[in-house]
């Protein structure tokens, strides 16, 4: 089953400081996603010719001390896979734990053996919903 890396995303406090960090180490914002209704703002940066391998930064306009803290403000890993409800039957089966199951047919999270979250979505369209999972509770924290 073929995956694709999609980016790595991280929590921070002071996007502003951030972002000129990052700068400073040749990355460029590539794209941003300003949500009003969740408060919370999704900005990429990456070297040039990179784009394909960015950084995700999360800015939570109202702050994050409600968020657990067992991640040192790391949120995630993402991977595109070409058959997510595949994927997830697979890493069920291997005794995995599907965190946020693929109810869209679109994203689930699930947990490295070192509690490190890692999304999966779907390359290209989403898939129809689709039993078990569509009726799947999401299960601990993601």
């Amino acid at each position: 089953m073929k995956v694709k890396y999609l980016h790595t995303m991280i929590r921070v406090k002071d996007l502003d400081a951030t972002m000129k960090f990052f700068d400073l180490l040749g990355l460029k914002e590539t794209k941003r996603y300003d949500s009003e209704q969740g408060r919370f703002s999704l900005i990429f940066m990456a070297p040039e010719g990179q784009e394909d391998c960015p950084i995700e930064l999360t800015y939570n306009w109202d702050g994050d001390d409600g968020l657990p803290s067992d991640s040192r403000h790391f949120g995630h890993l993402a991977y595109g896979v070409e058959n997510i409800y595949e994927m997830c039957q697979n890493l069920q089966d291997a005794g995995i734990t599907i965190n946020r199951p693929p109810r869209d047919g679109h994203m689930a999270f699930v947990r490295s053996p070192d509690n490190i979250s890692v999304e999966l979505l779907q390359l290209g369209d989403r898939l129809e919903p689709q039993e078990p999972w569509a009726s799947m509770e999401s299960t601990g924290h993601w």
